[in-house]
């Protein structure tokens, strides 16, 4: 059988959903935000899906704000992170950078525990096994 070559943004493009709240995503803001979310997918090969959901509020007193909410779901506990803003774009911006700093704090616990294991005291003796045939 021959061998299809698969491109790396046609298989990532499974796991980002995008939505819109309150809102009709343009494709600039589709794009903006696919791009911005591409880089937290190549910083990190465990994430299994990335769900970002952009609102609009236009109902509280004042300025209309932008919400962009992000879930990434990855082995252990979820991320999620909320910013806002009065301009979709920096809503966006804001919450990649936060899960970014957030995938490089966990991904440097990972390392950490991983090159610098530590003992485990018991407070009671273990048994002795004898090796008998």
């Amino acid at each position: 059988m021959k061998k299809q070559n698969v491109p790396s943004s046609a298989s990532d493009n499974n796991k980002l959903i995008v939505r819109g709240v309150h809102l009709d995503l343009t494709d600039a803001l589709r794009a903006f935000i696919e791009s911005k979310c591409e880089r937290l997918l190549r910083h990190q090969a465990r994430i299994i899906r990335i769900r970002v959901d952009l609102e609009y509020d236009k109902l509280r007193k004042g300025k209309p704000r932008f919400l962009a909410k992000g879930l990434i779901e990855i082995s252990g506990p979820d991320m999620v992170v909320t910013m806002e803003s009065d301009d979709a774009y920096k809503a966006i911006d804001l919450m990649s950078q936060k899960l970014d700093r957030l995938l490089r704090v966990r991904a440097s616990a990972m390392k950490k525990k991983k090159l610098h294991p530590h003992s485990v005291d018991l407070e009671a003796e273990l048994p002795k096994v004898s090796a008998t045939a």
